[in-house]
């Protein structure tokens, strides 16, 4: 018996593949592997990194064999069903075994899944920014490859593609390049590049690629450097742990920030009018909430009001700021977040179902806290929540579920 019970459709917006540490590294062409070191899960119990290079390679490889064969016994099997939603990260199904996730798939009861990395976002971000453009667009190939490959498994799940946004013209060709590669979807950081607005003109050939191959541009939590100055957490008092699941982490302090760079971009990119130029582009915010969503649709009303007698721009604007947030924006809520209120303050056009399978923060009953937190709402609400939402964000990414 699947996880959702609901007798509906339901597409999953975040899901998550778990990086073994050399996933990067190999999946990278062979003059970069050597710049990029293994994922450092020195803190799991079944690894250690001493030694040298190959002694600390040899040591994952043998830490992740044992994890395979675990996952592979008739004893983790058995219980499957059962611990779906309960066996989070490495120990979940698929988390890791591309020829499993198949099977977690049915297990959970989802039309399809949005694949993301799990440790890879800032490490992403953080290339894209450090001025070596040769890295930057080498491991964002690298990160495409693995990811196509461990969505070529299954149709149904759909993989993002990463397009730094640091240089104009290896930008247009990394988009072009994740289409011909079966990207589902195009990540971006959801901060700003280096160096530019994500509104330059010259990274309109990013945005013409996503609307003409009919794939949304998506943001993904992680991929922003540091939330806020980590003075703020110098407050003589012991850090609490936080989340285990993703180089996203976050704490009470620092959720607080996680819509700031959504907001301050995507703002952005409406007063300049790339969503003018490009009325059929869509964008997903992924893992970042959408409690916040309501009260910043008022604020750039607040700031159309304010500028639109003495910025062009903001006269030229062909809609108000909230009809392009409800024409060409998806966001996903937490499931702490009150769903129902986001929709009749922001419209039941812009929230979409999400697990974060397989990550603790995900929870053990996202549907149940969402159907909670939708009370009374009508099957047309639900409908768009669980299903058609997700679908007209996708486009082209997802048009062959019809056919699944």
């Amino acid at each position: 018996m699947p996880y959702n019970q609901l007798g509906r459709v339901i597409h999953d917006a975040d899901a998550h593949i778990m990086e073994p540490p050399t996933w990067l590294r190999d999946h990278a062409d062979p003059a970069l592997r050597d710049r990029l070191a293994p994922l450092d899960l020195a803190g799991g119990n079944e690894l250690k990194q001493t030694g040298s290079v190959d002694e600390q390679l040899a040591d994952l490889d043998a830490a992740f064999a044992r994890l395979t064969a675990t996952h592979r016994s008739d004893a983790y099997r058995a219980v499957e069903e059962q611990e779906i939603m309960l066996r989070k990260n490495y120990a979940a199904t698929g988390a890791f075994l591309p020829e499993d996730r198949p099977r977690a798939v049915d297990l959970l009861g989802f039309e399809s899944q949005l694949m993301f990395n799990t440790f890879h976002n800032r490490r992403l971000r953080d290339w894209e920014h450090s001025g070596d453009l040769d890295l930057a667009y080498g491991a964002a190939r690298a990160h495409n490859r693995g990811m196509v490959e461990f969505c070529s498994v299954d149709a149904r799940l759909l993989p993002t593609c990463f397009v730094p946004l640091a240089d104009f013209d290896r930008a247009a060709q990394m988009a072009e390049e994740c289409v011909d590669m079966g990207a589902a979807a195009l990540l971006i950081s959801s901060s700003c590049p280096p160096g530019h607005s994500p509104s330059h003109r010259s990274l309109d050939r990013v945005w013409a690629t996503a609307q003409d191959a009919d794939l949304p541009v998506v943001f993904h939590v992680g991929g922003t450097g540091d939330l806020i100055d980590p003075a703020y957490f110098q407050n003589g008092l012991p850090i609490p742990p936080d989340f285990h699941g993703g180089e996203e982490n976050f704490r009470s302090v620092d959720y607080m920030a996680i819509p700031f760079p959504p907001m301050q971009t995507l703002a952005t990119m409406v007063f300049d009018g790339v969503f003018d130029r490009f009325p059929r582009l869509r964008v997903g915010v992924v893992e970042q909430g959408a409690i916040w969503v309501p009260s910043w649709m008022r604020q750039m009303e607040s700031a159309f009001e304010a500028f639109v007698k003495h910025e062009e721009r903001v006269r030229d604007l062909q809609l108000r700021p909230s009809e392009y947030v409800r024409r060409s924006m998806k966001f996903t809520p937490y499931p702490t977040e009150d769903v129902g209120w986001i929709i009749e303050q922001a419209g039941p056009e812009t929230v979409l179902f999400n697990s974060d399978y397989p990550h603790v923060e995900g929870g053990r009953r996202p549907i149940e806290r969402f159907e909670r937190s939708l009370g009374d709402a009508p099957e047309s609400v639900r409908q768009a929540f669980y299903c058609d939402n997700f679908l007209d964000l996708m486009g082209a990414g997802a048009r062959h579920l019809a056919t699944v």
